[in-house]
């Protein structure tokens, strides 16, 4: 169209531009002439004045068409599974939340053993975020991910949270404690989750890492209940090692692991709280202590909450079950606590669940 326009521009110039040419000059017919000898003076014609045109500019090259550019996938988000089973029948992660620490322990109380299940990876579908559609799915709430860089103020500052754990199994309840300890220096990060009873003992997850402008940045995720059992992220390598002699597992971009996974979540939401509309979801690779597996949040939307440490707004977000066995996930984050968990529930379809309420909050 552009090289259309200078051609016409062109035509429309020449036109009204009129050349001059010399005038014709009338002659006698033959018959009429003389043929005298005398010499005539011939005439000096005078230079017919040519008009002189402007420069043309030469014509603009043709538009090209901008490359189309390259939509990243979304990563769903997970929510936070139980941590992988120290003990497993099949050598397979049962995947819990802190919650599940809990679960485990009150199990031998109720002398029944609970199944092993690593819950299937899931497939991530694909985002333009992260990517919030950002990460869509039919039935599933569509995809969520946080673009811009995470300021420094968004990481929740170093807390201490204790919980009011209950649970049932079987029919049987149960009641133990949890601890959530949160500590950051504006460059690392160490998080502690504690389940604990005082006659069944206690599990304990920890993670550390960096704070970096995508988030928590892991380096080592440990699990122990008796002994302890840890995974490694090795960067310049691309991979996590199990120290449980398990396979290694490739490591993908904004891997967390089975501990860290809450508190991104909770920075993710807190950086860009507008984008996380009902109906959007997120997905992580989420490292256990023994193996690897994607995890995927939906964003459900505020409620009010009546807990044993008050009444708090809290932001809703759960995973679905993925197999037979796998527990879903619920996750309440509030955001004047600096978006940290203020409730979690596992439960399962035949029943049995274990919830986590925030109780008090105190110096780390």
């Amino acid at each position: 169209m552009l090289t259309l326009g200078v051609l016409l521009a062109h035509w429309m110039l020449l036109g009204a531009v009129s050349l001059p040419l010399p005038a014709a000059q009338t002659l006698e017919p033959v018959g009429n002439w003389a043929f005298n000898t005398r010499s005539l003076p011939i005439p000096t014609p005078t230079p017919t004045p040519q008009q002189t045109l402007p420069p043309q500019r030469p014509p603009l090259p043709a538009a090209r068409n901008p490359a189309a550019r390259h939509t990243p996938k979304a990563t769903h988000t997970a929510a936070p599974s139980p941590a992988s089973h120290p003990e497993s029948n099949s050598g397979s992660d049962i995947h819990l939340s802190p919650v599940g620490q809990a679960q485990e322990a009150t199990e031998s109380v109720a002398n029944s053993d609970t199944k092993d299940n690593t819950p299937p990876a899931t497939t991530q579908e694909p985002v333009n975020v992260a990517t919030m559609t950002h990460h869509p799915a039919p039935e599933k709430p569509t995809e969520a991910t946080a673009t811009k860089p995470i300021p420094i103020h968004v990481f929740p500052p170093s807390t201490r949270l204790k919980y009011a754990i209950k649970g049932e199994i079987k029919g049987i309840p149960y009641f133990v404690n949890g601890e959530l300890l949160w500590l950051q220096d504006g460059k690392a990060y160490s998080a502690r989750m504690e389940v604990s009873h005082f006659l069944l003992g206690s599990r304990v997850q920890t993670s550390t890492g960096q704070l970096t402008e995508q988030g928590l940045m892991p380096s080592r995720f440990g699990d122990k209940v008796r002994s302890e059992v840890a995974a490694h992220f090795v960067y310049d390598k691309g991979k996590v090692i199990f120290s449980a002699n398990t396979p290694d597992a490739p490591l993908q971009p904004g891997a967390q692991d089975q501990l860290s996974i809450i508190i991104q979540l909770g920075v993710m939401l807190g950086a860009q709280p507008q984008a996380w509309t009902p109906g959007r979801s997120v997905s992580f690779q989420a490292v256990g202590p023994r193996s690897s597996d994607t995890w995927t949040f939906a964003v459900g939307g505020t409620e009010n909450l009546s807990l044993p440490g008050g009444d708090v707004h809290a932001v809703r977000l759960w995973r679905d079950p993925t197999g037979e066995y796998d527990p879903k996930v619920e996750l309440w984050l509030a955001p004047e606590m600096a978006y940290l968990p203020v409730r979690i529930r596992l439960s399962q379809a035949n029943g049995d669940f274990v919830e986590q309420q925030w109780r008090s909050t105190q110096a780390p």
